[in-house]
């Protein structure tokens, strides 16, 4: 009787090391490590026991899951303990395979704060020191200071902003330095309650914009949720009034995703300006990675989707980061995506880590593989791309493209802008009253 009872109490250990096994082997292919486990002969708990015959074991993904999903590296292959294993453990083996195609057999990636940056920067990646104490960077500088403006460019670190603004352009930032959102990629300070929006702000920067001779000008805020319309109606404030004194300057706002208000995405698409910007910053896989838990891939969609249908006549843009550990794959669905919504500008960039306490950057993408990007998104009908590393949703070269491409589709001749100066002081003056 006591020697069935331990014959029994064999089996029973048996089976429970013969499943945690199956369970580590699992765990190590899906890190990339070694492909198998077994313990050494010399710490078997387990006296030698007849061999069974082997058992096979399917491994699926969850239902629905998406293309090239955690088990894509797992794909087409088996896995046995080695041949010289001890008799008493069982012999496992992993037959994984699936009929969802994929771009590459690696596991995908997802960033994360504190995580290893790649061994080094690449070249590309070096650009001049804005410096110079007579140039038009000092100029914008003390123009922003006097009248208590900001702009993304220094708020955002951006490493274009010595090139964009010796060369008059700035990106204006509206409704304070505080965002409401917390998102990992961005450097601008937070709070829930930041400091309420100045009154003045809207005609303060309408003044200062025409005074600096730009005729493209880019506005762009923090994220306002404090704010019942997200900060959208003073935002169209500000472009009646820069259009009321200067009608011809283009104008363009990157603007939040006024947590999905569609009247107030309506109220900014149908106030004057030329190109409404918002940006999706990473493919849709990503996005809680990346992105404040109040942003997400849909609403951001729809938002661009609702600046079109309010102003079939606008141009809608917006920007995705790369380098956060997106496959080629994840990218080309998500500016399909974009043009399904008829969005008429994409703009791709290299990620940076502003800082230690921000998302490391996953891997640096190639010059050629930007310029791939950009040459399949031309083909898909984008208007416009601006696709390389050092390219931001606000940069000067792109924005010359962009003034270039309205005047031509608009026509935008001496006397068509005489006759729309007109209408906007028609409506200025409406506005003002």
């Amino acid at each position: 009787e006591r020697e069935r009872e331990r014959e029994r109490e064999r089996e029973t250990l048996n089976k429970v090391l013969s499943e945690t096994m199956m369970y580590l082997s699992c765990f190590v292919l899906c890190i990339g490590g070694s492909s198998a486990f077994t313990f050494p002969p010399s710490r078997n708990p387990l006296p030698a026991q007849p061999r069974r015959p082997s058992r096979r074991r399917q491994v699926t993904g969850r239902p629905g899951q998406s293309r090239g999903g955690l088990l894509g590296s797992l794909r087409g292959q088996s896995t046995a303990l080695p041949a010289g294993a001890s008799d008493d453990v069982e012999t496992l083996t992993l037959d994984i395979s699936s009929s969802s195609p994929t771009t590459s057999d690696a596991p995908l990636r997802v960033p994360r704060v504190g995580a290893d940056m790649p061994a080094q920067r690449p070249d590309w990646f070096r650009v001049p020191a804005p410096g110079g104490d007579k140039t038009k960077f000092r100029e914008l500088q003390s123009g922003l200071r006097d009248l208590n403006l900001h702009t993304v460019c220094e708020e955002a670190q951006c490493p274009n902003i010595g090139e964009c603004w010796n060369g008059g352009t700035a990106t204006i930032m509206l409704l304070g330095d505080t965002c409401t959102r917390g998102c990992r990629f961005c450097a601008i300070k937070t709070d829930s309650k930041p400091p309420p929006a100045d009154p003045e702000e809207p005609f303060n920067t309408a003044c200062e914009i025409a005074r600096w001779g730009v005729d493209y000008i880019v506005m762009t805020s923090v994220d306002r949720d404090d704010m019942e319309d997200g900060g959208a109606d003073h935002f169209a404030k500000t472009v009646e009034y820069l259009k009321a004194i200067k009608p011809e300057v283009l104008v363009e706002c990157l603007v939040s995703d006024f947590q999905g208000n569609k009247p107030a995405v309506s109220r900014l698409s149908r106030s004057g300006l030329d190109v409404y910007a918002h940006n999706v910053e990473t493919v849709e896989r990503l996005q809680r990675h990346v992105r404040d838990r109040r942003a997400n891939y849909k609403q951001s969609m729809d938002v661009l989707a609702y600046a079109k249908e309010a102003n079939p006549d606008v141009y809608t843009k917006t920007s995705l980061m790369l380098g956060l550990g997106e496959t080629e794959e994840e990218v080309i669905r998500c500016m399909e995506d974009l043009r399904s919504i008829d969005c008429d500008v994409l703009t791709l960039g290299q990620y940076l880590r502003p800082t230690d306490h921000h998302l490391a950057v996953v891997e640096y993408v190639t010059p050629e593989q930007f310029k791939k990007y950009e040459d399949v998104g031309m083909a898909m009908g984008f208007k416009y791309m601006a696709s390389g590393p050092l390219i931001r949703s606000s940069y000067k070269a792109g924005e010359f493209f962009m003034k270039s491409m309205i005047a031509r589709e608009r026509g935008l001749s001496s006397g068509l802008v005489g006759q729309k100066r007109e209408k906007l002081e028609e409506r200025s003056t409406v506005t003002a009253r």
